[in-house]
């Protein structure tokens, strides 16, 4: 199975799995997915967020999903509890297909590392 092929297959049990989990059935798109990694990352789960925190936490998660990649480091915890980052290289320009495809397997590989999928 070549690596598309293996990615397209993981993305789709990553959606399966979370819109289960939190949409009863309805396919979380990728932006929703972001958010709940944010939601995970901050830890604070049983919280209502207000829409600039909703940004801040897509923010939150981006910056970890890109950091294995060395475009982002972690830096501290806030007063809040809020983690925050610092650029380490710029991102490249990619095409908004290319960055669907980035952050795809950013999040595949999230999920494998947490054991969250096989």
């Amino acid at each position: 199975m070549s690596r598309d092929e293996k990615l397209k297959e993981r993305w789709e049990l990553v959606v399966k799995k979370l819109s289960d989990q939190f949409a009863d059935g309805d396919t979380l798109d990728l932006d929703a997915i972001i958010y709940l990694i944010g939601v995970q990352e901050l830890g604070q789960l049983n919280r209502k967020f207000k829409k600039d925190h909703k940004l801040d936490l897509m923010h939150i998660a981006i910056c970890r999903l890109l950091e294995p990649y060395g475009y982002y480091e972690f830096d501290y915890f806030d007063e809040d509890k809020w983690p925050h980052y610092k650029v380490k290289e710029q991102l490249p320009n990619l095409k908004a297909g290319e960055q669907a495809v980035l952050m795809k397997e950013a999040i595949v590989t999230y999920f494998l590392e947490s054991e969250y999928i096989q």
